[in-house]
């Protein structure tokens, strides 16, 4: 049942539009890293982005399906959790590095990677710079998956390009749904 649950995750995961940016992918890993440039100070783009996750996180990147469920607690070890209902919750990363208004790491296997035998590190910088923020995330996996790492690594980077879309979006205008044609 875990194999088929785990299996259906994964092609959920791979139907997203893929936009490859990988840094670099084996069959024993991947990394993907994005930059971005916020309209906002620095500490600003740091609380949407970890205080607010819930307002701009895709809901069909969750486990509830809500992404109202989401939060991060930074103090370490925080994480990056998901409530569920009824006591049930789940910890998708694990927090390992905080310094406020800077960076952020988390560290475990984000969505359908936290069934497999992987490790990975999950890092967004906070940058300040004329025009705003840049705020650069980097996710580096490693372990085993039958068939190799590389075959998930579009999936992954394509969730986390969105995913700082969606940041950029909410951090800019509170809406977390960048506007058509972006």
């Amino acid at each position: 049942m875990q194999r088929r649950s785990a299996g259906i995750l994964l092609m959920l995961f791979a139907a997203v539009v893929s936009r490859a940016e990988v840094v670099d992918a084996d069959a024993h890993g991947f990394t993907v890293r994005h930059s971005v440039t916020i309209d906002a100070d620095r500490l600003d783009a740091y609380v949407a982005a970890v205080r607010d996750i819930g307002a701009w996180w895709n809901p069909d990147h969750t486990m509830s399906g809500h992404s109202a469920n989401l939060y991060i607690d930074t103090a370490v070890p925080g994480c990056f959790c998901e409530t569920l209902g009824q006591g049930a919750a789940l910890a998708h990363l694990s927090v390992t590095f905080v310094n406020p208004g800077v960076l952020v790491r988390m560290t475990g296997g984000l969505g359908p990677l936290g069934l497999m035998g992987v490790a990975g590190n999950l890092t967004w910088e906070f940058e300040s710079t004329e025009a705003g923020t840049v705020v650069t995330q980097q996710y580096a996996v490693g372990g085993y998956l039958a068939g190799g790492l590389d075959a998930v690594a579009p999936a992954v980077d394509s969730v986390l390009v969105e995913a700082l879309e969606r940041l950029k979006s909410y951090a800019e205008t509170g809406d977390p749904a960048p506007p058509a044609g972006e």
